[in-house]
């Protein structure tokens, strides 16, 4: 039983005309899936990804009212997105910074090219470059040239006040590899250890940055409420079993319809959650007209009416 890599981010915006706009025009990602928190109603849950909505391209966002992150550890702190080759990089370093969009300098970061931005509620976003290694989808709408477009999920940085605990759980619970080290970009008194999955590689990487003295972070608009981790269909089931098995707590089996997932949490509570590849998101749309409009999981549809006249606008 293996991960196949990330799935999904879900970060949580409190500005969501402006976040479909940044992530659409400004990143050039396709909103695949436009729906609500299935959980609350209220809340639009928006999927960006690429022209496909592929498992392990999608950055999704609840749309919630609340003041802005405290950041600090116990915490998913960043998340890269994947991109082929340093003509790539360069050209997203001109482009974000004609926008006006924070951006730092190209840099090597555990040996990759990497571009480290926020969008603008300060979501900490990185592009990394790939090689251009594995499948991509290009979105033949989209604003960015399709050499340059985003390609999926990178890397996930997450801090942790230890490393013990959590090791335990990535390598002999969900069979995760230590496979390297390296300092801390932005903050030289930290190592950050590579946790890997399947086959590795920058879509099927954990990066645990050890900061003890980092203050508990506070959940809010511009950071991630949980992360995803990718498995096969046939293996979802042997994972519920498994998680039961060695006693982790965990919400059992939840079907999202697109998806199937089980939530648990690691030690010092960041969000964890595991996700089917399919059915996807093509099941209940054409792809050609993916995330035009409003869709509901089967179950939520007899609200449809209440439901939609509470929803913003979106253009």
């Amino acid at each position: 039983m293996q991960f196949t890599g990330l799935h999904h981010v879900t970060a949580i915006s409190a500005r969501i005309q402006a976040n479909y706009q940044f992530y659409t025009q400004t990143l050039g990602m396709r909103l695949v899936k436009r729906s609500v928190n299935q959980d609350d109603v209220s809340a639009y849950h928006l999927f960006y990804a690429d022209a496909k909505g592929s498992p392990g391209t999608d950055l999704t966002f609840f749309d919630w009212p609340v003041p802005p992150e405290q950041r600090g550890g116990r915490s998913i702190t960043r998340t890269s997105l994947r991109v082929a080759g340093p003509a790539a990089i360069a050209w997203w370093w001109q482009h974000l910074r004609d926008l006006g969009v924070k951006v730092g300098e190209p840099a090597e970061s555990d040996g990759r090219l990497t571009l480290a931005f926020e969008d603008g509620e300060g979501q900490r976003l990185a592009l990394v470059d790939d090689g251009g290694v594995g499948s991509a989808y290009p979105w033949e709408h989209s604003p960015v040239p399709a050499a340059y477009q985003i390609r999926g999920l990178g890397p996930v940085m997450l801090s942790v006040p230890e490393l013990a605990p959590i090791d335990v759980l990535l390598t002999k619970a969900l069979n995760m590899r230590l496979v390297r080290d390296y300092a801390h970009p932005d903050d030289a008194r930290s190592t950050v250890h590579v946790y890997a999955m399947g086959e590795g590689g920058p879509a099927a990487e954990l990066h645990l940055a050890v900061q003890p003295d980092l203050p508990l972070a506070h959940q809010g608009a511009g950071g991630v409420h949980h992360l995803a981790l990718r498995t096969p269909d046939d293996a979802y089931d042997a994972w519920a079993q498994r998680l039961r098995a060695l006693r982790i707590p965990n919400s059992g089996k939840v079907d999202r319809y697109w998806f199937r997932s089980l939530y648990f949490h690691l030690p010092g509570g960041i969000l964890f959650e595991i996700a089917s590849d399919g059915p996807g998101f093509a099941v209940d749309e054409d792809e050609a007209t993916l995330g035009e409009k409003i869709v509901l999981a089967p179950f939520l549809e007899p609200q449809r009416e209440a439901i939609v006249a509470k929803l913003k606008p979106l253009s």
